[in-house]
């Protein structure tokens, strides 16, 4: 589920504790999902290895890999290493990393905001006048701003139903351009049910991924018992806690929230 609100979430206290507040932020948290496991280490670029692998055989649609540096703390902090999968403007964000003699794993999902700013519409009013004054001076006082506008009406449709005309090159193309990208998204782009439900199958693939990966790592090691923190704003912003302890036959789970 979408969070209405942009927030960011705080990590659960020493103690476990189960809630957390969100704080407010630009980014619209889908999910936060954590795992603490005790006296263990791991490598994250053989675990990140191993994601990037399974996506790509998946074949998630226009779903762009990458690893990217992200600050522990200030400017002159440490850089942390995450596995960053982005799709248009949703963004998975994968980090293992040792806390002490410790280790953890997390995601973390959230869809950026689709922002225009005033300096976009204002370069986009300069660009009109001089397209006017250039329609006037080759076309004439009333035929070059009929032509203009008609030119512009055009786009416009275009643009409202590039999805429809199967121009899927041009939707992709509009979205990455840096001033017009913004601009479509944001009044031309249909967010339909298709949309919607993508960016939910995405989430759910990715999640399905990385706790598959995470159970595969800590079981070659013969942990049994993992203890899972997970936002989501279905739960008013509280971290629910899950205590993972494989059957004895099935291997099934039970459950604690917290």
């Amino acid at each position: 589920m979408l969070n209405p609100r942009g927030a960011i979430v705080s990590a659960p206290d020493a103690a476990g504790a189960a809630s957390a507040r969100p704080i407010k932020a630009g980014p619209e948290i889908i999910e936060h999902w954590f795992t603490l496991v005790p006296a263990q280490q791991f490598s994250a670029t053989d675990f990140y290895a191993e994601i990037d692998a399974e996506l790509k055989a998946q074949k998630v649609p226009a779903l762009d890999i990458k690893r990217v540096e992200v600050p522990e703390g200030g400017l002159l902090s440490d850089n942390r290493e995450y596995l960053r999968m982005q799709r248009e403007r949703l963004t998975f964000d994968v980090c293992a990393a040792p806390v002490g003699v410790n280790y953890f794993f997390s995601y973390r999902f959230y869809l950026e905001q689709v922002k225009v700013e005033p300096w976009q519409i204002a370069v986009l009013l300069i660009a009109f006048w001089f397209l006017l004054n250039w329609s006037i001076r080759f076309l004439g006082l009333f035929l070059g701003p009929m032509v203009l506008l008609m030119v512009l009406f055009l786009l416009g449709w275009t643009m409202k139903n590039a999805i429809g005309l199967g121009l899927r090159d041009l939707d992709t193309t509009l979205l990455k351009l840096p001033i017009i990208g913004a601009i479509y998204e944001r009044y031309f782009r249909k967010d339909t049910y298709y949309r919607q439900d993508l960016r939910i199958a995405c989430c759910s693939i990715v999640s399905a991924i990385v706790k598959g990966k995470v159970e595969k790592v800590t079981g070659a090691k013969g942990v049994k018992l993992l203890k899972e923190f997970r936002y989501s704003p279905v739960f008013e912003g509280a971290y629910a806690e899950r205590l993972t302890k494989p059957g004895p036959e099935t291997g099934a789970d039970t459950h604690a929230n917290g």
